[in-house]
Formats: C-alpha cells, sequence, structure tokens
C-alpha cells in the first residue's frame, strides 16, 4: 500500500508516516503524512495529498472489493513513531512503547528516549535503562508532555515568523 502512495507524496514534498485500514463493513484508509521540510501538515496540505491521490486510487484500487473512506491526517503532536529517524527527531522526549513480543518480561514500556544507534534506540524510565530494536516494535508513540507542547509551538511561532518575513520581502515600503 505505500508503495502506490509514497510517489505521488513525495512528489508534493510528503513524507508518509502511516498507513492503517481500520473496520469492518465499511473501511477507512488512513494515511498520516507530514511535509519532509518542517514535519507539518495543515488542512490545505491534507486536502492536496488527498486529491492527488483520488486518481491513483481510482487506477490502482487500495481497497480489493470494496467501498472505503479516505482519511489524510497530521501525524499531531503526540504522533506515531515508525521510523528510526523519528526516534532520531524526538531524542529526549516521553514515549510508550509496545513490542510485539516479550523482552525482560514485558511488551510495555514508558519513559524518555536517550539515544540512537543503528535500528536501536534507548529508552530511560521507571524500569531503568532498555535497548529496544525497532524491527521489535507494534506500536510506539509520544506521551504529550508540557515540554513537548512548548518544543512545538516554540516551532510553529518560527515557521510563523519566517512565513511572515517572506511575505514582507515581496512589499515595496
Amino acid at each position: 500500500m505505500i508503495a502506490l502512495i509514497e510517489p505521488t507524496a513525495s512528489g508534493l514534498g510528503f513524507r508518509i508516516v502511516r498507513v492503517r485500514v481500520s473496520g469492518n463493513r465499511r473501511k477507512r484508509l488512513q494515511i498520516m503524512a507530514e511535509r519532509v521540510s518542517d514535519g507539518e501538515m495543515g488542512i490545505d496540505d491534507c486536502s492536496r495529498l488527498s486529491r492527488a491521490l483520488s486518481p491513483v486510487f481510482d487506477l490502482e484500487d487500495p481497497i480489493p472489493g470494496g467501498e472505503y473512506d479516505l482519511e489524510v491526517s497530521s501525524p499531531g503532536i503526540d504522533r506515531p513513531l515508525i521510523r528510526i529517524e523519528d526516534f532520531e527527531r524526538f531524542i529526549g522526549h516521553e514515549a510508550k512503547i509496545e513490542t510485539a513480543a516479550m523482552i525482560d518480561n514485558r511488551r510495555r514500556w514508558k519513559g524518555v528516549i536517550t539515544a540512537v544507534s543503528g535500528d536501536a534506540f534507548t529508552l530511560v524510565g521507571d524500569h531503568g535503562e532498555a535497548t529496544l530494536q525497532v524491527s521489535a516494535l507494534s506500536d510506539a508513540r509520544l506521551v504529550l508532555t508540557d515540554k513537548l507542547i512548548a518544543e512545538d509551538l516554540k516551532r510553529a511561532k518560527a515557521a510563523e515568523a519566517a512565513v511572515d518575513e517572506n511575505t514582507d520581502e515581496g512589499k515595496t515600503p
């Protein structure tokens, strides 16, 4: 499914974060994406990606034999962590992790991402320190914390200032 979506998304400057199909009778195809340039994904971006993918899906039916609803969205502030790059980007932030199989007699982990090496990341929490392989995960997402919110607000203000600066450059005094 990602192979069907990714060329169109990357051509528009988006990175696919996650693709998920859910629902029993009426399927929902959920695509989470973000701009490669800054990790953002606004409403206009969602619309643009959705419109670009519609003809692709008309040619290649992504949900064989059934109707489905397409949902294109931002990964959100408490986003899923999918690739090793996600863990690198969010070093210093708290995450909730679930592994596909038991590791050290547990499947659920919560702690701060402190390091990344190869395909593994280190998480420090109440359980102590654990190094886990991204390939061993069934689910991973950021925990909504004051620090995460503050950094997101700071990044949004910087992006807004850059847009204002670029807009002002085109005006004559």
